[in-house]
């Protein structure tokens, strides 16, 4: 039976995409046994009394711990007492010092990557637990951080969102409070960023290119490949978080701006061995001054429908017929709707007054029309059974009922 130390290793490679194959090899078990701890839900070590040393049980724990954050051992005792440790504070120091060696194992798993000066940032979102709002009813907290590839200086902010335009307002907190813009950021595979493994968001996509940001993800099972921003995410939770109470998101994030001017980019950083702050001025971004701010309007994705709309807010809006089955973005502002396909606008209406309508170009429908039977609107109008007023309300039919009028 293997210990838990290992136990714990084997699920921490495969969480993060070592194949059963290769963490057979780096730890020297069986494939058999990988691929029994991989279907294993507790280890079974964990159902036996321990006996010997009173750390034994929780040493999973602090090493995963200790390697994800580098807590000191008093910040680990004060964790693990809540699990039921009572021995001393002298013990685990030994112990964490032993995991010295272990940590050259660890850093052989990835190659570090460092960046120079301006040139990436890296972003994420993750899940930080639930809280009452003043109406009493539980919501859930997710916190966004970037962290700035050079200098290690990061922005985080708490939302109760994770919407496409949320993530966008994060961005532009963010370039706020860097005082400018990387050339690239790299993401994880959210939606909010990639549709598919192919296409970008288009919602995200209009406000990177505005900025002229290289959109870039990790490789598909190598979260390790943006290590810096995950590390940081931990960070959060365990040094900003944990044992603190806030009375609402507004006390909450103020109380994260102090905490990033006075804690997180104060601290000497393990790897640059220099304060983030003081490396801020040598990232060489882009600055605030070289662009207006992004205006963040009303922006939906919608995908074409067969007959050449797009439907939003309950009315439907004509396109040129060969976005048709494509995803595009609907921008709502001052009464008018744009819609975008990539940067392009290939449709602009005035915004239906009313649910239930549906506005046409007459263009869009000469085309269709042109597509699909071969015929123009002029002679479709000279036709009883229906009539448009363009670029007003057209009567919502299916092309189906122009071919049958035919």
């Amino acid at each position: 039976m293997i210990k838990a130390e290992d136990w714990m290793d084997i699920k921490m490679m495969y969480k993060e995409g070592y194949s059963i194959r290769a963490i057979a090899k780096i730890s020297g078990l069986s494939r058999n046994t990988v691929r029994r701890v991989v279907l294993e839900k507790v280890p079974k070590e964990f159902k036996k009394v321990k006996r010997g040393s009173k750390l034994d049980e929780y040493k999973g724990y602090i090493e995963k711990r200790y390697k994800e954050s580098e807590l000191s051992a008093i910040r680990i005792k004060q964790e693990i007492e809540k699990m039921g440790y009572d021995g001393s504070a002298t013990i685990l120091r030994r112990y964490i010092r032993s995991l010295g060696s272990k940590e050259i194992e660890y850093k052989k798993m990835t190659v570090r990557f460092e960046t120079p000066p301006g040139q990436q940032a890296q972003a994420d979102w993750a899940y930080a637990g639930r809280f009452k709002n003043k109406e009493g009813k539980e919501v859930s907290i997710y916190i966004f951080v970037m962290v700035l590839g050079y200098s290690r200086y990061m922005y985080t902010e708490f939302t109760t969102s994770m919407k496409t335009e949320q993530l966008i307002e994060c961005h532009l907190n963010a370039f706020q409070y860097f005082g400018g813009w990387p050339n690239c950021v790299l993401y994880d595979n959210m939606k909010q960023v990639k549709i598919s493994l192919e296409e970008i968001n288009p919602l995200f996509l209009d406000f990177a290119k505005y900025y002229g940001l290289i959109i870039k993800t990790h490789q598909i099972r190598r979260p390790r490949t943006k290590g810096k921003v995950e590390r940081m995410v931990d960070y959060v939770k365990d040094n900003f978080l944990n044992g603190r109470e806030f009375a609402s998101l507004e006390e909450l994030n103020r109380e994260n701006k102090i905490w990033l001017e006075n804690t997180a980019n104060s601290r000497i950083h393990s790897t640059t061995k220099e304060k983030p702050a003081s490396l801020l001025g040598k990232e060489n971004l882009t600055s605030l001054l070289t662009k207006p701010v992004y205006q963040l309007s009303v922006k939906e994705s919608r995908k074409v429908t067969k007959e050449g709309f797009v439907h939003y807010q309950g009315s439907q809006y004509s396109v040129p017929p060969k976005y048709v089955g494509k995803i595009v973005v609907v921008e709502d502002s001052q009464q008018k709707i744009q819609v975008k396909s990539q940067d392009l606008i290939i449709a602009q209406h005035q915004k239906a007054s009313t649910g239930g309508l549906s506005i046409a170009d007459k263009r869009h429908i000469d085309e269709m029309w042109q597509i699909t039977v071969g015929k123009n609107s002029q002679q479709a109008e000279k036709l009883p059974s229906w009539q448009i007023k363009f670029e007003q309300v057209v009567e919502n039919r299916k092309l189906s009922v122009y071919e049958e009028v035919i």
